[in-house]
């Protein structure tokens, strides 16, 4: 809980004013009790009845004070929980942003979206409301069983002595309310997770017939959350009725003995009536200890979640004092590289020079470390020996912003935004011209298909370019990666679900960029076969290195590849004279 204070900080101005607010609503409400005990004694007892205009028209200022106070209260800590909601929530988000791609290797969207939502939430509902009640409740403690004293401390000392009793609990209840709310925020993660994963990939499920299993997997999570749920319930009723019963108790002490009091002539009925409206203060604030310890614990443990993520520092970070190259021209140098993800070894040695406006095409079986080595050149990821150099200029020495700015990547898993076709190709372009616009779709062969969607550019398209085929959405994140034209560009296997022409088509058009470095990942003969050099990986090896013709020469792994492919031997022959 002490981190959130450093947001609180900010808005001090926003928690002093309803705090001074809070305090004379406190200091009226203490007069309250006080009016009612003179107007029993004086007015209605005594017969003073000249006072009781007096005194009606300091309970209505009494009363119109209230409303003043309580409505500055109310608003300016709702306002100041909502700022440090906003602050957190960008912080959060903000920071989650800055993290690299190992971390979302390892962590599941579905906890990322709970701690960015709910749990931001709790700890707004706290710091926007129930920390100002639970302050107000202490308060009305403190004042309420200051005025009893001044009243009668006999009785007042009676009716405090269930005070450590409910201080007990209250502090026990806190500690297994805090670990239930850990359990449920992990799990309520999870199901997030499952929930996310099913509503994304619903064409996979319903292709695959897997309902009923999906259905069976969700209500397994979701049973283990419902008893979870149970479990903080059975906290909450185990505790609850306890404080329920020590408060009410209080109020009984003080019928009972202030009635011996009374009859005694120890105390007015105005002194009794007066003391029981204290005693209804401090019954209020015991009545609401377990929600308000209930509402804590979940805080605690949402702030727990989400601190977990801001802790977590990047393994990718920005050198203290970057260099820049004299010149973004498009050379790549990899010296001596290997990369090791985990305990398993990627890429062994792998030594590389790619002149600038050069194509370089990768070949090789899955897992090869094809993705792996281009991942390597925007710094995605961090070698684990060797350097790799980006026109001259070893890549964890440059600044991160502007090395990615000069490299545009087309990944092998597309991803498009809901948003209309026209942002989602701006998207890293957003200052682009019209006419830059038109001349990448073209380059990227999806002018045409678009020209024929209902609004054109403007159409949107649903959540990660559902109703576009596979084939479109390739084309228009190729569009997007020509658009920003950097120096650098990487296709992912960025063709694989185009046809032979449109392939054909985009090739002659990336060949018309001669000033671009393009590093081409394919599977397709068709793809790299103009290459200026091909490479074959093999378990994170070069295996073979060369130009077509060179490599078909070899009769070698592309050898084989090409002749499987294409399947007629005669061509093989005819190519290579």
């Amino acid at each position: 809980m002490k981190r959130i204070f450093t947001y609180m900080k900010k808005y001090k101005m926003l928690f002093i004013i309803p705090t001074i607010s809070m305090f004379f609503l406190i200091g009226l409400d203490m007069i309250n009790p006080m009016i009612t005990g003179v107007i029993i004694d004086d007015v209605i007892v005594g017969g003073e009845f000249h006072r009781l205009n007096g005194l009606l028209l300091l309970l209505i200022f009494i009363t119109l004070g209230r409303a003043v106070f309580g409505y500055i209260r109310e608003f300016l800590f709702d306002y100041a929980g909502i700022q440090v909601g906003l602050d957190l929530r960008r912080d959060l988000f903000d920071h989650i942003q800055s993290l690299p791609f190992e971390y979302f290797d390892k962590t599941n969207t579905g906890e990322i979206m709970s701690r960015t939502t709910r749990d931001v939430d709790n700890v707004w509902e706290v710091v926007g409301f129930v920390a100002g009640f639970f302050l107000e409740q202490i308060f009305y403690v403190i004042a309420a069983t200051t005025m009893m004293f001044f009243i009668n401390w006999q009785l007042a000392l009676i009716c405090t002595l269930v005070f450590p009793f409910l201080g007990y609990l209250a502090v026990k209840m806190d500690r297994n309310m805090s670990t239930a709310y850990e359990e449920i925020s992990d799990q309520d993660a999870k199901l997030n997770t499952k929930a996310q994963e099913n509503i994304a990939g619903v064409r996979l499920v319903k292709s695959l017939n897997r309902e009923k299993l999906e259905k069976k997997k969700f209500r397994r999570e979701n049973k283990k959350l419902y008893q979870l749920n149970l479990k903080r319930n059975n906290i909450l009723g185990n505790f609850h009725p306890k404080i329920e019963f020590l408060s009410y108790f209080s109020t009984i002490l003080v019928v009972l003995v202030g009635g011996v009091f009374v009859i005694n002539e120890q105390m007015t009925i105005g002194s009794l009536v007066a003391f029981n409206g204290f005693v209804s203060m401090l019954v209020w604030p015991m009545r609401f200890l377990g929600w308000l310890t209930n509402s804590l614990s979940r805080c605690n443990a949402s702030l727990k979640k989400i601190f977990k993520i801001m802790d977590e520092v990047p393994g990718i970070k920005n050198p203290e004092n970057p260099v820049s190259p004299e010149r973004r021209q498009g050379a790549v140098t990899f010296e001596n590289v290997t990369f090791q993800y985990g305990k398993e070894k990627i890429l062994n040695h792998i030594d590389l020079e790619i002149k600038p406006g050069s194509t370089i095409a990768i070949m090789g079986a899955t897992g090869s470390g094809k993705t792996s080595l281009a991942n390597l050149i925007p710094r995605y990821y961090d070698t684990s020996q060797g350097q790799i150099l980006v026109d001259g200029v070893d890549v964890r020495k440059q600044d991160l912003q502007e090395l990615r700015q000069s490299i545009s990547v087309v990944m092998q898993d597309t991803f498009l935004f809901s948003d209309t076709l026209l942002e989602n190709i701006k998207f890293g372009s957003e200052e682009a011209p019209r006419e830059e616009i038109e001349e990448a779709m073209k380059d990227a062969r999806v002018y045409d298909f678009i020209q024929e969607m209902p609004q054109g550019l403007e159409t949107i398209i649903g959540e990660r370019g559902v109703g576009l085929s596979g084939g479109q959405k390739q084309r228009i994140s190729i569009a997007r990666a020509l658009l920003k034209k950097s120096p650098i560009l990487i296709f992912d296997d960025a063709t694989s679900a185009l046809d032979m022409e449109t392939e054909y088509q985009i090739q002659k058009a990336l060949n018309k960029r001669g000033d671009i470095t393009k590093i081409i990942i394919a599977h397709r003969i068709s793809a790299v076969k103009d290459a200026d050099e091909i490479l074959i990986l093999r378990e994170g090896n070069i295996l073979e290195k060369g130009n077509h013709h060179r490599l078909i020469n070899q009769k070698g792994y592309y050898y084989n590849l090409y002749k499987n492919q294409l399947g007629d031997v005669t061509l093989l022959n005819k190519e290579v004279i």
